[in-house]
């Protein structure tokens, strides 16, 4: 039998959150010295990214992935993944209020859709609407 998935975080949680970075390898071996996380490979075709799980636990925490294909521009940054209800208008909202959106929808599969954001002082943030 199947696992069930795992419920989506509660609209206005933060669910997830990524470090994009031009040498993902090195620095996913960094916070597994510095943490204790161990890096799960999650495979992107051509490379590896990395689900970053604390010691003792079955479940991910972060995720450590290369500036590469679509990530390409993203800053190297913790970035947070923000549960909204209704992503389409959460993009209307942050443009609407002085944001911007610095990356399009993209889909998660299985899991929702996402886009990058900044804020009016140039903060990035993830948008993320469960399927």
């Amino acid at each position: 039998m199947a696992d069930a998935p795992a419920p989506a975080p509660a609209l206005g949680q933060i669910g997830w959150v990524d470090l994009t970075v031009p040498n993902a390898d090195a620095v996913r071996k960094f916070y597994e010295h510095v943490t204790g996380w161990t890096a799960v490979p999650l495979s992107m075709g051509d490379h590896n990214d990395y689900c970053m799980t604390p010691a003792g636990s079955g479940k991910p925490v972060a995720g450590v992935c290369h500036a590469l294909g679509q990530n390409a521009g993203l800053p190297p940054v913790w970035l947070i993944y923000i549960t909204v209800a209704d992503l389409d208008e959460s993009i209307r909202s942050c443009e609407a209020t002085g944001g911007k959106l610095r990356a399009p929808i993209r889909v998660a599969a299985g899991m929702g859709r996402y886009c990058i954001i900044e804020d009016p002082a140039g903060a990035v943030a993830a948008l993320f609407q469960a399927e």
